[in-house]
């Protein structure tokens, strides 16, 4: 049986206001999915479902790993983690007065990931060149671009097998966005991460993307089958191509 992160009509919302509808969404082993919707629309939401941050009214969250089922929903943060599942949040949400260095070993939280910080570390270093070269320096002092690069390495360092990456293109410069966009699609090659990416920006997600959902309104109004599927639907063309 194929592993896979599987997410089955969920409802959620923050108080009296719901914000998902039934949403379901599934991710395969070696995946990229693109998550595709205005702001508003209910990604970070599922985002934070899954990662237990928010609690779903109704539905299901699971891992299917060898056969087995591993069931999210109740779950404490940590623990999604300590399952190996990792966020990139939404507006990186660095420490600024802390070193890149700091900032990085912060990241291996669950105890597999710091029983191997060294290698981590080393890894990340590996993958984005100028934290090595600015390790000392205040995460605060960087650029946007040089601290998404970080956000996506301190996420690293916890030895994911599932990338949660929330709107990595929020508030960068194009040059950025397409750095950052294309650093995600080589680790995800070259380490067979599983990646789900929540994005408003659909020039930038279909570069990355093996096939997609749209969601409008807290519902998932298109699953695109791959990416070409994804490009043609009259939602991507009326909202995001000006077609």
């Amino acid at each position: 049986m194929a592993n896979k992160l599987v997410v089955k009509n969920v409802e959620a919302g923050y108080g009296s206001v719901r914000v998902l509808h039934g949403v379901s969404v599934e991710v395969a082993e070696g995946e990229t999915v693109v998550l595709l919707g205005a702001n508003g629309n209910g990604k970070s939401t599922l985002i934070k479902c899954i990662m237990g941050m928010v609690r779903p009214e109704a539905g299901e969250i699971y891992l299917e790993r060898d056969g087995q089922r591993v069931d999210l929903v109740g779950r404490a943060p940590e623990e999604v983690v300590n399952l190996g599942i990792t966020l990139v949040p939404e507006g990186r949400r660095l420490f600024p007065k802390l070193t890149v260095e700091e900032n990085l070993l912060l990241g291996a939280y669950r105890p597999d990931a710091r029983r191997a910080i060294g290698s981590n570390i080393e890894f990340c270093y590996k993958a984005f060149p100028i934290l090595e070269e600015r390790r000392r320096q205040l995460a605060g002092s960087m650029s946007g671009g040089e601290q998404q690069m970080l956000a996506v390495a301190r996420a690293l360092m916890s030895a994911p097998r599932i990338l949660l990456v929330d709107e990595p293109s929020v508030g960068l410069a194009p040059i950025f966005v397409s750095r950052v966009i294309a650093k995600i699609k080589e680790l995800k090659e070259r380490y067979n991460l599983t990646v789900l990416m929540a994005e408003q920006n659909f020039n930038q997600a279909v570069k990355i993307a093996d096939r997609g959902y749209i969601i409008v309104h807290g519902q998932i109004e298109f699953e695109g089958k791959d990416a070409q599927a994804l490009a043609g639907h009259e939602l991507v063309k009326k909202y995001y191509l000006g077609v």
